[in-house]
């Protein structure tokens, strides 16, 4: 049984399609970030980052103790050795699919959680800081166009890549991109939207979007500092 920490968030929705793609056994316990749950001394002892997801996974490979895991490319990382699903055993072809993980990890998520941010989030516009981030959004999508022009998938065969892409790509019209200038990329995004994983994943997720975010909210995700807490 594998314990998620989750909200609907794109790295929360990675992990939870994963876990529907691989058919494990697994309980949601919701965070809600608007509220400061993740501030709550139970959840910080897992995620010390105050940050979801997180997992324990109460049947850890081998045997032993529980395992417990923050930051979502750890825990992809760790759920696709468990069950030997969507990452290759070649040295190649895992070396392939790591790589566009941490690729995500650290250039598509940030820099489109900052397009999201400015857009959509920020109390004022800030014009050169949202001309930055979708033009920075946009070269990202260009690049895993281009990784798509010759294959179905990031790494050829579906994986922990494209899991932990495509919840990034998902609000795309928030972050004021077209995927029809992305054909390949469009292509992709529409093969992973039609997987009844990943529509069991993203169920009333939608709704959830197309609340808006009071200042309460805003103050409790947006202005952390090294003492902060949800209340």
């Amino acid at each position: 049984m594998i314990e998620l920490y989750y909200w609907r968030t794109p790295n929360g929705l990675k992990i939870k399609l994963f876990l529907e793609e691989a058919g494990l056994p697994y309980r949601v316990i919701p965070v809600d970030i608007g509220k400061g749950e993740q501030f709550k001394p139970e959840f910080l002892r897992i995620a010390p980052n105050n940050r979801i997801p997180a997992i324990i996974d109460h049947e850890p490979a081998g045997g032993g103790a529980p395992v417990s895991l923050f930051e979502s490319g750890a825990i992809l990382l760790h759920l696709a050795e468990k069950t030997g699903c969507f990452i290759p055993g070649d040295i190649r072809g895992r070396a392939l699919v790591l790589q566009w993980l941490f690729w995500q990890m650290a250039g598509l998520g940030p820099m489109v959680g900052q397009n999201g941010h400015f857009t959509q989030y920020a109390p004022e516009k800030v014009p050169y800081a949202i001309e930055r981030y979708v033009k920075e959004t946009n070269r990202l999508y260009g690049v895993l166009d281009r990784q798509l022009a010759r294959r179905e998938y990031i790494a050829g065969d579906y994986s922990i890549a494209d899991m932990a892409c495509y919840p990034w790509i998902v609000p795309y019209k928030r972050h004021d991109q077209s995927l029809d200038d992305f054909p390949n990329l469009k292509r992709w995004f529409n093969r992973i939207r039609e997987r009844p994983a990943c529509q069991r994943a993203y169920v009333d997720v939608q709704q959830f979007y197309s609340r808006k975010m009071s200042d309460e909210e805003r103050r409790i995700l947006f202005g952390q500092t090294a003492t902060s807490h949800g209340s």
